[in-house]
């Protein structure tokens, strides 16, 4: 009984063995049984694109193709974008099944995609910039050649492509699974084992795109990859053929391949064959494709098609060791490849003739990347600015990283009419082409004037329903480097129309504040007489019978000021004087219409006096008080304040002086202008040296006068009178200036210290510098650098009037010379100022970016869009409507009127223009003692037109000239505006064809 029951259990156990070998073989033969699995647990994993924010989306944690792709980082970059304006419009929604595979650890079951890159659309969806990483790649498996095919499988994959069973996993190689398990466990056992590694390709696919710096650091990780490669190969059914081509597809297009200096990451055969052999890629598919056809090839086709076979064999070989392959001599990937190559012949996958003509051939790997061609930046300053703007909206530096993020961003520009600007300006450093576009004659070029060094400059936008829409902006700078945004200009009379908005501004201040007083409240009001802007508003309120805002502005365009030159003006520190460009306005007296219309400095110099003497001594001011009352507390803290403004000013010019100077070179630079005395030499050396001893002083005498002190007592003498003194009485008694005395002994003491560290560590030596003028004896002189930080403090309010508008630096340059350009500014910040008059006052905010929309067909696709932001009134209406008058009044009879009746519209009407002309002329001049000039250098000239076009099209436009060339050219800002005059028509069809906004 005992030996039947051994006898059930021993056959039982045989039967259940034999059953469980079955249906293992079974398994191995159909993958019947994990096909299913497979496909039921990828079941319902899907994903679904919606309007709004959504609650159901999770991005990847970490993998080198989803960190170059942005989807790692989407969550900061939403983020950064919703700080600065940006909103969700539409995101993935992930089924519950994708959520739970996601959090179980497996990576995402979908499409991904082989080439991704930073797309720049505009306004029409037509592409201004588009970058595919890789650049090379396989759209389909048919594409790829067969030679290849088995190539590839035979180094890496043998089995991948086998017609059964037709439910294959792709992700298990059954035998050599088997066998790395085996190695490993061996290797367990003993430390000195190798063991080779059971990855497929979809594995490896998994494991450098999304295993952490793709790499498989643990058994762990290596069940990761299996396990999402297998759920990826049944998301479309249990038949994995077509997923089985695709992964072949996926690896050639894809595969790390090392990386290159001036190139970065190469992924993918493509891109390797040209990295590291110089192959254009579609020659050598060609070359490869020929095998197929049965043809006999020459000796130099069966040549050439090995040689790029062995290529594309080594980088297949190459990609197990990347970096030890390709970027060492070669030797040993030279090497492998022939190996291969014979193994290859003897399994019958190549021709023994293939084989014979590759082997002699040398794998040369190229040392160096061939030159990149020059990309046309005239052509791509559009593009190049747009990618640099979303470059700052995502924090991501380095354009190499940006342009490799899976985005697409729509633009607002119009790419049709920007190629046609950007075609005209390069055009336009041709004679020819300058000639017919009407460029030479009066005030624009001379005859025979070279148009080569000549940059233009063009920008339009166009008002839109709730922003301003960037359309054109355009130079002909063959350089990254965009003029628009990226420089302080001299922009000339341009500035007059800020100085004009700031007076109006004023004048409507003035308004709120009297308009409603009674005559008797008026009368009573004391005004200063140096505020003659007050005075004329309160006399005029008196007078007017219509007290409205609008008429009060008409009348203040209509106050009179001199044109004449030959006032000397006391602005900015120092006595100046100023010219008209045309000196027929010198004897007139106009008004600020006519001054405005006909552009003339002296009156503006003029106006602008009034408007800071307003901020001086109007009624918001008690500056007045503060000169007379030698007691007010304020003087002193006021006083300081000059002190450091001032001191600091001295030591930025001293620091320039020494700061690359070793200390006796220093030392011997401040002796040198020095007219050597016994007490002036010690008065420096106890302020550079304050510990130098007597031994110490008797020799720099010794040096410098030819004789010592004479004896210790005078040496003694010397130190008690002249070390104790104050620093300011030892510069006076030096004959230099105390901090020039104190900041080379700092340097002595902290050699290579930063402008930063002096400035900090001089705070009581610039007060002790001015000490004396705090003194009361000193009135007069108090009172004079009191008025000059009040002037101060009034050109910081008129700063401000014009940073709220759009001025774009933190400072103004304090002299009445800003109201004609003597700041400086920027093409964009004009056109933004008159996107506020064209919108009646009000800031609309600018929009370039219409859409930034990440992953697009991934689960992690997200479209991001400018919120609404609210409009901000900044400028009354009434303001606005007079200073537009004024321009309009600039083309029809002023500076720019050539410009008048030069555009119609569709039926045939004038469209009405406005602008402001500006001529600029940086010279750098030397003056000898008596102020007078004795040598120049002309800087640069600019000429420059804001405009606007209608109550739609606004913008700006600039012909610019740096030195050595600016001195040969006298041009002025009729230039641009005959420039405007001929590229409008040509412009103005193109802009108003439907796509981007059509007619309105």
């Amino acid at each position: 009984m005992k030996w039947f029951r051994k006898l059930f259990w021993v056959g039982a156990g045989l039967a259940a063995g034999g059953a469980l070998a079955f249906f293992a073989i079974d398994e191995l033969k159909t993958s019947r049984l994990q096909s299913a699995l497979w496909r039921d647990l990828g079941n319902g994993a899907s994903f679904s694109v919606d309007a709004g924010a959504s609650d159901a989306i999770r991005f990847p944690h970490t993998g080198p193709y989803d960190e170059r792709l942005g989807y790692h980082d989407l969550p900061d970059f939403i983020q950064r974008l919703d700080s600065q304006g940006y909103a969700i419009t539409r995101q993935a929604r992930l089924s519950p099944r994708l959520i739970e595979l996601q959090e179980r650890g497996l990576f995402m079951p979908y499409r991904e995609k082989n080439q991704a890159g930073l797309a720049v659309r505009d306004c029409r969806n037509a592409a201004l910039l588009h970058t595919r990483v890789p650049q090379r790649a396989y759209e389909r498996f048919e594409d790829v050649p067969p030679l290849l095919v088995s190539a590839l499988l035979f180094v890496e994959d043998r089995h991948l492509l086998d017609a059964e069973p037709a439910q294959r996993n792709p992700a298990i190689d059954p035998e050599r699974f088997a066998k790395a398990a085996l190695e490993q466990a061996l290797r367990a056992v003993s430390l000195g084992q190798t063991a080779t590694g059971g990855s497929t390709l979809a594995t490896q696919i998994e494991k450098y795109r999304h295993s952490p710096q793709g790499r498989t650091g643990s058994v762990r990780d290596k069940l990761r990859q299996m396990a999402s490669a297998s759920l990826r190969a049944y998301q479309d059914g249990e038949d994995t053929q077509a997923r089985r081509r695709q992964i072949v597809v996926d690896y050639l297009d894809t595969v790390p391949l090392a990386a290159r200096p001036g190139m970065g990451e190469v992924h993918g055969l493509g891109d390797g064959l040209w990295a590291w052999y110089g192959r254009d890629f579609g020659e050598v598919n060609r070359l490869l494709a020929d095998n197929a056809e049965g043809t006999v090839p020459t000796d130099e086709a069966l040549r050439q098609q090995a040689e790029a076979f062995k290529q594309a064999l080594s980088l297949m070989i190459a990609q197990r060791r990347p970096s030890q392959h390709l970027l060492g001599d070669g030797t040993g990937l030279a090497r492998l490849t022939d190996s291969y190559l014979r193994l290859m012949a003897e399994a019958g996958l190549i021709s023994p003739e293939l084989r014979d003509a590759a082997l002699p051939l040398p794998l040369r790997l190229r040392p160096e990347l061939p030159p990149t061609p020059r990309p046309d930046f005239v052509q791509r300053k559009a593009a190049t600015a747009l990618r640099t703007h979303i470059s700052t909206l995502l924090g991501v530096p380095r354009a190499y990283d940006l342009e490799r993020l899976d985005l697409e961003a729509e633009t607002s520009l119009d790419g049709e009419a920007q190629a046609m600007v950007a075609r005209v300006l390069a055009g336009l450093r041709t004679p020819a082409a300058a000639k017919a576009a009407g460029l030479f004659g009066f005030h624009l070029l001379d005859p025979g004037a070279d148009p080569g060094p000549l940059v233009y400059s063009f920008t339009l936008f166009e008002r839109g329903a709730q922003e301003n829409l960037l359309r054109v902006q355009a130079d002909n700078i063959d350089q990254p480097f965009d003029v628009n945004q990226g420089a302080r200009l001299d922009l000339g009379s341009t500035a007059k129309l800020r100085t004009l908005v700031s007076y109006l501004e004023l004048v409507a201040a003035l308004h709120a504040r009297w308009a409603d007083l009674s005559p008797a409240q008026l009368s009573a009001l004391e005004n200063n007489p140096r505020d003659p802007l007050g005075a004329w508003a309160q006399q005029y309120l008196l007078r007017a019978k219509d007290r409205r805002l609008a008429p009060m502005l008409e009348a203040a365009m209509e106050r009179k000021y001199s044109a004449n030159p030959g006032e000397a003006f006391f602005t900015g520190g120092g006595l100046h004087q100023f010219a008209n460009f045309e000196r027929s306005s010198d004897s007139e007296t106009m008004t600020v219409r006519e001054g405005f219309k006909h552009s003339v400095n002296l009156v503006f110099i003029r106006l602008m006096r009034d408007l800071v003497r307003h901020h001086m001594f109007g009624s918001a001011s008690d500056a007045e008080r503060l000169l007379k009352d030698p007691a007010d507390p304020r003087r002193r803290e006021l006083l300081a304040r000059f002190a450091d403004r001032e001191g600091s000013a001295f030591l930025i010019r001293f620091y320039r002086k020494y700061q690359r100077l070793s200390a006796p070179e220093a030392e011997a630079l401040l002796l040198q202008g020095l007219r050597p005395s016994a007490p002036r030499l010690a008065s420096v050396l106890f302020t550079i040296e304050p510990e130098a001893s007597d031994a110490r002083l008797d020799e720099l005498l010794v040096q410098r006068l030819g004789r010592g002190a004479g004896s210790p007592r005078a040496l003694r003498a010397l130190r008690s009178t002249y070390a104790g003194l104050s620093l300011a009485d030892r510069g006076y008694v030096a004959r230099v200036h105390p901090l020039e005395l104190w900041l080379v002994g700092f340097l002595q003491h902290h050699p290579g210290a930063s402008l930063t560290q002096v400035l900090e560590a001089s705070a009581s030596e610039r007060q002790e510098t001015y000490a004396w003028l705090f003194k009361t004896r000193h009135k007069s002189a108090q009172d004079k650098r009191l008025r000059e930080l009040i002037e101060l403090d009034a050109f910081a309010q008129v700063h401000r009037s014009w940073q709220r508008l759009g001025y774009p630096f933190a400072s103004l340059t304090p002299s009445y010379a800003s109201a004609i350009g003597a700041s400086g500014d920027r093409p964009a910040a004009l056109a933004e100022l008159m996107g506020i008059l064209i919108n009646d006052g009000v800031r609309l905010p600018t929009q370039r970016i219409d859409a930034l929309h990440f992953g697009r067909d991934t689960p992690y696709e997200t479209r991001l869009e400018p919120r609404n932001a609210s409009a901000e009134r900044l400028l009354p209406t009434e303001v606005v409507a007079t200073v537009r008058r004024a321009l309009v009044e600039v083309v029809n009879d002023g500076t720019a009127r050539r410009l008048k009746g030069s555009l119609v519209d569709t039926r045939g009407r004038a469209i009405e223009i406005g602008g402001k002309t500006g001529t600029g002329d940086h010279r750098y001049e030397k003056t000898d003692r008596n102020g007078r000039v004795i040598s120049e250098r002309k800087i640069d000239r600019s000429a420059t037109f804001v405009f606007m076009i209608g109550d739609r099209y606004f913008g700006t436009i600039m012909a610019y000239v740096h030195e050595p060339y600016a001195a040969r050219y006298r041009f002025t800002s009729a230039l641009p505006t005959q420039l405007l005059k001929s590229l409008g028509p040509q412009l103005l069809p193109v802009l108003q064809r439907n796509g981007c906004g059509g007619d309105r």
